[in-house]
């Protein structure tokens, strides 16, 4: 079954009883990504009462209450991503307290339509997931290989120039064996690739 992400950030503010809701759905590549994410949101937003969020990237999810009380921001917020087939989306909910207490099932509401709303038409794309494929050519080879790269619009991670090319070329983990294949192909068998692919 195909996951979705987001094809870029999305932000949307309610003001729920004079407390102020600002949710954030932003796609990331993994835990580490969102966790730079969560602290770019704490320092744009310093004064702040809670900063809440779930996040969902294949096998690093995780999701906080951050002060709420216990499973009234995190989990419904992980709900609706969940119920939207995200993955690889962070989403946090910024509140600035209002003075007026919402009650449990207020504040599950409250993070469940800020959430929400942010996400409410939001276009998703079909999340494919990346590889690395390092390959070793000759110099005579690496216009070739570079041209090629561009027209599969893959991405060229890194290179590194010793005897030979080394290039790690970032594609769909279903491409792998046809761009092996190709590589082969297009350097009549002079590709070597990395032991670990």
């Amino acid at each position: 079954m195909p996951t979705f992400t987001l094809p870029s950030a999305l932000q949307a503010e309610l003001d729920i009883r004079k407390s102020r809701f600002i949710a954030y759905a932003i796609p990331v590549a993994d835990r580490d990504a969102a966790m730079e994410e969560l602290r770019r949101l704490r320092e744009a937003h310093p004064t702040a009462t809670h900063v809440c969020w779930a996040l969902l990237a294949g096998g690093q999810s995780g999701m906080s209450d951050d002060g709420e009380p216990s499973g009234t921001a995190g989990r419904p917020i992980l709900e609706v991503l969940r119920h939207h087939d995200l993955d690889g989306v962070l989403a946090a909910v910024v509140r600035y307290y209002g003075g007026v207490k919402l009650g449990a099932g207020g504040l599950v509401r409250a993070y469940t339509d800020a959430i929400a709303t942010a996400l409410q038409d939001a276009p998703r794309v079909e999340r494919i997931a990346l590889a690395s494929l390092e390959v070793e050519i000759g110099y005579p080879d690496e216009a070739r290989v570079r041209r090629w790269i561009e027209q599969e619009n893959f991405a060229l991670e890194a290179s590194a120039y010793d005897m030979n090319v080394q290039l790690t070329i970032r594609m769909p983990v279903t491409a792998i064996k046809a761009a092996r294949e190709a590589l082969r192909d297009m350097t009549q068998g002079r590709a070597v690739f990395a032991d670990n692919d």
